[in-house]
């Protein structure tokens, strides 16, 4: 099998990922910070660990202000719902996720006013349209920082400056960069930064996580036990306890932090120049091919290693299915859960086929994968469409 997937959940995972994770299930098996017994401690000494790389990795200053969550959709509605309040006006683009999309339009029948900013055909946004946006009840801007469906990258330090300049929030989207692209959330301006765990943080599925600005305090999602300040009604005041109810996925960040000591060990920039150098051979390489069509940004510093494509006359949940079932590359095909950005791209009714590559992938699984897209293109349409059609595009 070759994996062109990571933008849904990286994989392979180093080996030390799986590793400590079974260490931490077999012998750092407590609760952590519900108990004073030598277990809970170490169990809690895992879980600061892991909030300790990512305050070193995120430039945050104070570590207790990163929020464990199951995923970056648990993060960004949090961030989402514990901030805007009825009769607030919130800025997004049109390229967003479902997990920024929906919990907007939850908000919306609640008296929150959303505006989406229209994106370009290749999915960059204007920084000027931002600011031509803001009313005087604007609360906040909700942006990806790289579109999962094109890879582009948003101009999140131009949005930063604007947003500090006008006394807004900026919540950020961080699911197809953290781990890949530089991150300084006191440098770039951002107030709430939403990641998940288990893309390019190389963690195991379930982790995420949410900063939350000094500045800032949400409405929690949930009450409960947080191990601490038990004889209050309401919960705790004090960050990450706020919004940790419930005992926390320890043996998933123990293997987040491994991923992380990986990161830091092999190094962002070579990581972040593997997977970019995997891209350009893959746009180079499919670019004369007949009925191709590309998607995202022509210059390759604009966007991160996502790659969708169509091909003319051929449904791309079949394009998918072949590449599945005919040639072992596993990739996504459909609307990527970001139905906002396909209306952009004016690809909502065919979808669309998408790569994207990790720091696992090599050349030659690049090279295998042209030539198969080759094959394919090459299958008259007619021939191709014919019998049951099996495919998934969701």
């Amino acid at each position: 099998m070759i994996y062109f997937d990571s933008a849904a959940t990286s994989w392979p995972k180093p080996s030390k990922v799986w590793e400590a994770m079974e260490h931490c299930i077999k012998f750092v098996g407590a609760n952590p910070g519900r108990s004073g017994h030598q277990m809970a401690l170490e169990a809690g000494r895992l879980v600061d660990e892991a909030r300790e790389l990512l305050a070193a990795l995120f430039n945050i200053k104070n570590p207790d202000r990163i929020v464990f969550t199951m995923n970056a959709t648990e993060a960004l509605n949090l961030a989402i719902k514990g901030l805007l309040k009825e009769g607030q006006h919130v800025i997004t683009s049109s390229m967003e996720h479902n997990s920024v999309t929906r919990p907007l339009y939850v908000l919306q029948g609640k008296g929150v006013e959303v505006t989406k900013v229209p994106c370009a055909k290749d999915g960059s946004i204007s920084v000027k349209d931002i600011e031509s946006a803001i009313k005087p009840n604007t609360a906040a801007v909700v942006i990806t920082h790289a579109s999962n469906v094109t890879g582009t990258i948003m101009p999140i330090g131009e949005i930063g400056q604007l947003t500090k300049k006008k006394g807004l929030c900026l919540i950020v989207d961080a699911a197809q960069t953290a781990g890949v692209f530089d991150l300084d959330v006191s440098f770039m301006g951002i107030n709430l930064l939403a990641f998940p765990g288990h893309k390019g943080l190389y963690g195991p599925t379930g982790t995420g996580g949410l900063y939350i600005d000094e500045r800032l305090e949400l409405t929690p999602l949930k009450e409960g036990g947080t191990g601490s300040y038990s004889e209050a009604p309401g919960q705790p005041e004090v960050l990450p306890e706020r919004y940790e109810s419930g005992t926390v996925n320890s043996v998933g960040i123990a293997g987040l932090a491994a991923g992380l000591k990986f990161i830091r060990m092999e190094g962002i920039d070579r990581i972040r120049k593997h997977e970019m150098d995997l891209t350009k051979r893959f746009l180079e390489g499919v670019s004369g091919l007949k009925g191709i069509t590309l998607y995202g940004p022509e210059e390759l510093y604009n966007r991160a290693p996502v790659v969708s494509f169509s091909l003319e006359g051929k449904p791309s949940g079949k394009v998918g299915y072949a590449l599945d079932q005919q040639y072992k590359i596993a990739c996504r095909a459909g609307l990527h859960c970001a139905p906002d950005a396909h209306r952009t791209l004016g690809t909502l009714e065919q979808r669309l086929v998408r790569f994207s590559f990790s720091y696992f992938n090599t050349e030659k699984e690049v090279d295998f994968a042209i030539r198969s897209l080759a094959e394919i293109a090459e299958i008259p349409p007619g021939e191709f469409n014919k019998g049951e059609d099996k495919s998934c595009g969701c």
